[in-house]
């Protein structure tokens, strides 16, 4: 086990989220373990995306089964070479396509959590703006040229883009801004960046400008903040869109499909060579890709783009297309897991540990006899299992494991059942969610 200790705050953060069966926002690389296959793979759609292409995936796991997880160790990989990244949960009030400002809230969503190397929790989207102002001076400064004709220059490479004179026009403001020392300018500048601006009088009082982002406009503006990104010395753009499943909940099957399009307008750029420096990364339950009525294989254009390698299976694997199937973690890596979660308890002091390598072996084998091979397959509730083993053990040092062990219960992580069969196609948006 590596000898470095983990800093207090780390170990608290790593505890509480997997205690609370949630992904923890730092110490990802403490507890990582098997999925070797996977994660060489989405190393080089990091790269493809930095030398100027374009990656769409779509990886898919049941519940509790380190879909979240591995999205953000993808995540964390991309911010430190030096890509921009954005994340966001699909969730009632934001999807990728809607009516009543839906797609508006994802985008504000992402921007709000948009991160970068050194700005790894959100709230980058300043830096980056401010980033590319610092470019171009710069620029100016050895060049002897002027800053303000230099950031017009560059941002001629916006304005050929859809609905790029507007956001070229809202960074040129920020700059105007950035030197009259005006805040509440660059506020309403960061603002509109954001999408937060639900009507046009809003913006064009505060900007000049005579247009926002709306609905149908979200995903051009996703690829001219991943060409801005470029302008402003990062390598590119990834987002990270997690909880799909919310879009196979849909009862309303015309809203379900416009959801689908999108996806599949995304699909088609990034298969057809359309977009640069940029990815998108979906992930998913089963049902969700695979379902026939509501599923991605309901619609057929999809299907088709997303069948898997007929050549492939359990023992010949293809990671290359663009859905990956997170597959169980064998005993070994579980076994592996949990040591690694003793020595994260520990602060990283092996002295410390509270339990010996027979409790790991004792705690498997208990998991393996209470739910089966599910604890292979979704290890949420055995993290969480044996966090709770040795909460208890460092709260009462006289308290013996193997008793502890053998009292343990250990559920199954199991999705809440729902219902789709016979509901009727409802028109009314407040009802598109049966949760």
């Amino acid at each position: 086990m590596a000898a470095a200790k983990i800093r207090p705050n780390e170990r608290e953060v790593i505890i509480q989220a997997l205690r609370a069966g949630v992904v923890p926002s730092v110490g990802l690389h403490h507890v990582q373990v098997g999925r070797v296959g996977e994660v060489k793979e989405m190393v080089r759609d990091i790269e493809r995306v930095e030398k100027g292409g374009a990656t769409v995936r779509f990886i898919i796991g049941d519940y509790g089964s380190g879909k979240t997880f591995f999205l953000s160790l993808t995540r964390q990989v991309a911010m430190e070479k030096g890509l921009v990244v954005a994340s966001a949960d699909l969730s009632p009030n934001r999807r990728l396509h809607g009516s009543s400002g839906q797609a508006r809230s994802l985008y504000a969503e992402l921007m709000q959590n948009l991160s970068t190397r050194t700005k790894t929790q959100g709230g980058a989207l300043a830096s980056v703006v401010e980033r590319f102002i610092s470019q171009a001076q710069k620029e100016a400064k050895s060049n002897k040229g002027n800053v303000e004709n230099i950031i017009h220059a560059r941002l001629e490479e916006i304005q050929e883009l859809v609905s790029g004179y507007d956001f070229a026009l809202v960074v040129q403001r920020y700059w105007e801004a950035f030197e009259e020392g005006d805040e509440e300018k660059k506020a309403a500048a960061l603002r509109w960046l954001r999408g937060e601006y639900e009507l046009k009088t809003q913006a064009k009082d505060a900007l000049g400008v005579r247009s926002i982002i709306n609905d149908a406009s979200v995903y051009d503006y996703l690829k001219l903040m991943a060409k801005f990104s470029t302008l402003a010395g990062y390598k590119g753009l990834i987002i990270f869109l997690d909880e799909m499943v919310n879009l196979f909940k849909l009862t309303h099957s015309q809203s379900r499909n416009q959801n689908y399009e999108q996806i599949l307008r995304m699909v088609n750029d990034v298969l057809q060579g359309d977009v640069e420096h940029f990815g998108v990364m979906f992930g998913g339950t089963p049902e969700f890709l695979m379902d026939s009525r509501r599923g991605l294989y309901s619609y057929e254009a999809l299907r088709s783009r997303l069948a898997e390698n007929t050549f492939a299976n359990e023992e010949l694997v293809d990671l290359s297309g663009p859905v990956i199937r997170l597959q169980g973690l064998t005993s070994d890596e579980i076994y592996v897991l949990l040591m690694k979660l003793r020595h994260v308890y520990a602060g990283g002091n092996q002295r410390k540990h509270l339990v010996p390598d027979d409790a790991l072996q004792a705690f498997l084998t208990h998991c393996a006899q209470r739910i089966g091979d599910a604890y292979f397959r979704t290890p949420r509730h055995t993290i969480k299992g044996f966090l709770d083993l040795l909460a208890v053990l460092e709260q009462n040092p006289d308290a013996n494991w193997q008793q502890l062990v053998g009292s343990t219960e250990i559920e199954e992580d199991k999705p809440e059942p729902m219902n789709v069969d016979g509901l009727e196609d409802e028109g009314d948006e407040l009802k598109e969610f049966r949760l």
